[in-house]
């Protein structure tokens, strides 16, 4: 088993009175980390349950003081896994602490749709997040040395990093687990969402977006290949983005007029499930899209690396109308750092541009060299 960085962030944020809430995509391994949770923990007084337990449902929809605190009775944490099947949560919960005193509330959920804002509005100042990614190459670093890592990195640039996934030995168990993932779970939020059936739209849109990995996107062009509206372009990448599959980028300006800041680009939070929605598991030397998997590999890795570590960043690319780019830039501590990501060039000089216009800038390539220590 992989440890997972933010396991003891987790345990000593868990206190009286107080409601931890821990977010991420189908199959990353919530209810694992959840239970691994529970056994670290020295006092063993703790109920887990799930929101999908009707049941659990029942009694924790119920905004009844009386039954919240028959429920809880005897415990010292409360577990919840899957919380967001549960109605009026985050008013249970704020029932269940601000009248039960000294306990301690953990909950699971697999989007960030509306269970975030449920605990959040009613629990201010008594709650905290965390977010569960896929496998990082911070965990790795703490797992494998560094030859195994740099001797698995093109498993990993190809089949990605689900938890099920990284472990599984052989290419044939990981395409099918990835594909299991696709078709089983990755949308089932999405879907559920007021109702959704149109998993076939999602699907072409992100196959779309899988093509154009470090390009900026139109959403105009979206939507005439998929014969939808721009809104409705917009909405679903909203979705996608809550439910931890896609994430964005936004152009960085603050000097130069020719800058270019209309639209996003967007990545996938995984390789595999990227490589599942195109269903290309062809290896390295077989695809022209090397450039694609390693910057989606890249920068997702490295804004894993600075979210686990509480480092605060305002995280953009940068891009000039006349071409001149940078794959990523993070803007913290008052200074700018760019990062180029590139799979075989080492030597790359960072855009005459950027240096002379933001002065105290940092440039860094991302290279098979180096990729270890700056994104894990």
């Amino acid at each position: 088993m992989i440890p997972r960085f933010i396991q003891n962030q987790i345990q000593t944020s868990l206190k009286p009175g107080k409601v931890i809430g821990l977010f991420g995509a189908r199959r990353t391994g919530k209810t694992v980390l959840m239970n691994l949770v529970k056994e670290n923990l020295k006092n063993k007084k703790i109920l887990i349950v799930n929101g999908e337990n009707l049941d659990v449902i029942e009694i924790l929809s119920s905004q009844r003081l009386s039954i919240l605190e028959k429920f809880v009775f005897g415990y010292k944490y409360l577990f919840i896994d899957e919380a967001q099947k549960i109605p009026n949560i985050g008013l249970n919960l704020k029932l269940i602490v601000d009248n039960i005193p000294g306990i301690s509330v953990f909950v699971t959920g697999s989007s960030a749709f509306d269970l975030k804002n449920k605990i959040g509005e009613p629990l201010v100042g008594r709650n905290k997040f965390f977010y569960l990614y896929p496998i990082s190459q911070l965990e790795l670093n703490n797992y494998q040395n560094y030859l195994k890592n740099k001797e698995n990195l093109e498993d990993r640039l190809i089949y990605g990093m689900y938890p099920q996934v990284l472990l599984e030995k052989s290419l044939k168990g990981k395409k099918e687990l990835l594909e299991s993932i696709r078709d089983g779970y990755l949308l089932r939020d999405i879907l559920q969402l007021d109702n959704l059936k149109n998993s076939l739209f999602i699907f072409n849109l992100l196959r779309l977006i899988a093509f154009q990995i470090g390009n900026d996107i139109s959403y105009s062009e979206l939507a005439s290949n998929l014969n939808a509206n721009k809104r409705t372009v917009m909405r679903y990448l909203e979705l996608l983005e809550k439910s931890f599959i896609l994430f964005s980028l936004y152009g960085f300006s603050r000097n130069l007029r020719k800058e270019y800041t209309k639209t996003p680009r967007y990545f996938f939070w995984d390789n595999g499930i990227r490589n599942a929605v195109i269903s290309n598991y062809n290896n390295i030397a077989m695809r022209d899209d090397i450039g694609k998997l390693w910057e989606n590999y890249c920068i997702s890795e490295r804004i894993k690396k600075l979210h686990y570590k509480n480092i605060q960043s305002n995280k953009y690319f940068w891009r000039t109308y006349d071409l001149k780019e940078i794959d990523l830039v993070e803007e913290r501590g008052g200074r700018l750092w760019g990062f180029e990501c590139k799979w075989k060039v080492k030597n790359v000089k960072p855009p005459k541009d950027f240096i002379e216009t933001y002065k105290n800038s940092k440039f860094i390539v991302i290279n098979q060299d180096n990729y270890v220590d700056i994104i894990g």
